[in-house]
């Protein structure tokens, strides 16, 4: 369990701040706060849930709370059935909203959203039954556009959601929004995207059973959440999350329509940041420590950007991509030039199991083990 210092520490880290504010995060139009873990990260969240549903406790209101389901929010959720058990965090003035079901679906089937919250959030609490909602994937066909329509009204009922809670999909979307999905969409049904179908296919024993239709809160209905928190774990999330950061707001990435949100926060680990210039490339927006490592790294990404061999890499070259700073400690390009191809030149080996009687001062041949073992399969041609 964590100390108090810590928690108020990532609460602080947490708090809602204008992006792109400083010349670190100049090309970011979100806020985003990155955690060493996503443990970290998701007892940092529910801390900002938990203080919500306190506040309006104490104010005497109802706590309105968009909720997500899939991999991210697990350790979330973790956190918050332990408040309630251990510090008597209670949720009987709390109303929920699910984002998302897979459509057709029966409740009571393991993959269903209704069965998922319920394992890692509601049977574990507090919450009356009747408070909570999740989209129905049993409905009737010709009734389930009704059932969108009396879902978002019943939002507006309760007065709009006070926080969601979102994850991320590697197309982008947030809820099932999928790519194409319109600015002003409301609850709706959708077909699901091949990519999103793929990443779910484990979890329903292949593909072929992975439904191909989802009942969604529609961007518009998750925009006018007075409070958004995504979350994303994982380097495998690291290429849509700095579309959504630094790219242009488009419906090829619905989750960039958060940019036109005033009270949002990604909630990163280090591997789904990788990608975002201040961590991928930081030369381009601050003075750096030129270690060996960041060097090497700096000195291919440069080679590769402008498609020219490190050996005719210009002065020009590395001072119009934010290294200045590395040619000044250097001395020149050509200094520069030279230390780097000698240094790429040496981990290239024609004898990886080692050259026999090689000088391997300078260069990864090594002397021994110089004896290998050869393994030969051959498939024995079919008679005919």
């Amino acid at each position: 369990m964590l100390i108090e210092a810590e928690i108020l520490s990532m609460k602080v880290k947490l708090k809602h701040k204008e992006a792109g504010i400083f010349e670190e995060t100049r090309f970011e139009k979100i806020h985003n706060v990155i955690f060493k873990n996503s443990d970290l990260a998701s007892v940092a969240v529910a801390n900002e849930i938990a203080d919500l549903i306190r506040q309006k406790q104490s104010d005497k209101k109802t706590c309105v709370l968009g909720l997500a389901t899939g991999s991210s929010p697990i350790k979330v959720y973790e956190e918050l059935v332990r408040l309630h058990h251990e510090e008597g965090l209670s949720f009987q003035n709390v109303v929920t909203f699910n984002l998302d079901e897979y459509y057709p679906m029966d409740k009571d089937n393991t993959q269903s959203y209704w069965y998922f919250m319920h394992e890692h959030l509601f049977d574990h609490i507090d919450i009356l039954p009747e408070n909570i909602n999740i989209p129905d994937g049993s409905v009737k066909t010709d009734e389930v556009h009704q059932f969108c329509i009396d879902y978002e009204l019943k939002i507006k009922e309760f007065g709009g959601l006070d926080f969601q809670l979102l994850g991320i999909g590697r197309t982008g979307h947030i809820g099932f929004n999928e790519p194409g999905s319109h600015f002003n969409s409301g609850t709706r049904n959708i077909t699901l995207d091949h990519i999103t179908r793929m990443d779910a296919s484990s979890a329903f024993l292949g593909l072929d059973h992975v439904p191909r239709v989802a009942i969604t809160m529609g961007i518009s209905t998750i925009r006018k959440a007075k409070r958004i928190v995504l979350m994303a774990w994982g380097v495998n999330k690291g290429s849509v999350i700095k579309d959504t950061i630094e790219g242009e707001v488009s419906s090829e990435v619905p989750a960039t329509y958060l940019q036109h949100h005033n009270n949002v926060t990604f909630v990163l680990d280090e591997g789904a940041s990788n990608k975002l210039t201040r961590i991928n490339t930081p030369w381009l927006v601050k003075n750096c420590i030129w270690d060996d490592e960041l060097t090497s790294k700096a000195v291919v990404w440069l080679s590769e950007l402008l498609g020219k061999s490190v050996l005719k890499l210009t002065d020009k070259d590395y001072n119009n991509h934010g290294m200045s700073s590395l040619l000044v400690e250097q001395g020149s390009a050509y200094n520069l030039n030279i230390k780097m191809f000698n240094k790429l030149q040496h981990t290239i080996t024609g004898w990886p199991g080692g050259k026999p009687n090689a000088d391997d001062t300078n260069r990864p041949e090594r002397n021994s083990p110089a004896v290998k073992r050869v393994i030969i399969l051959a498939r024995t041609p079919m008679m005919m």
